[in-house]
């Protein structure tokens, strides 16, 4: 398991947090699109996608010629309890489906 220092060494580059930004938006990213999209060389791309692979953020699937990346987005919910343990405080709250009453109107539940 990768840790913490190492992932977050990983994320602290912007062609990389670009490139995990890309892989967030999709179950699977295609080389040839990072190739597309970032304004960086393709031997730049391999070297940073190689540091993300050793830090644990990403899984290389091989086809042929092709290379498709996957997020491994436990790495980033681990990081994320990880960094809560230092800084705790309220958690987000999960959104609940809208409640509405007798007449239809929609309940809404004030926190602070």
């Amino acid at each position: 398991m990768s840790s913490g220092t190492e992932v977050l060494k990983a994320l602290a580059d912007p062609v990389r947090w670009q490139i995990v930004c890309q892989m967030a938006m999709v179950d699977e990213l295609a080389r040839n699109t990072l190739e597309d999209t970032l304004p960086v060389s393709k031997p730049t791309i391999s070297y940073h996608t190689k540091l993300l692979i050793q830090a644990g953020l990403v899984d290389v699937r091989k086809e042929g010629r092709n290379s498709y990346y996957t997020l491994r987005r436990r790495v980033l919910r681990d990081l994320m309890d990880e960094l809560r343990t230092l800084a705790p405080g309220p958690r987000p709250v999960q959104h609940a489906p809208a409640r509405v009453d007798a007449a239809g109107r929609e309940l809404v539940l004030l926190t602070w």
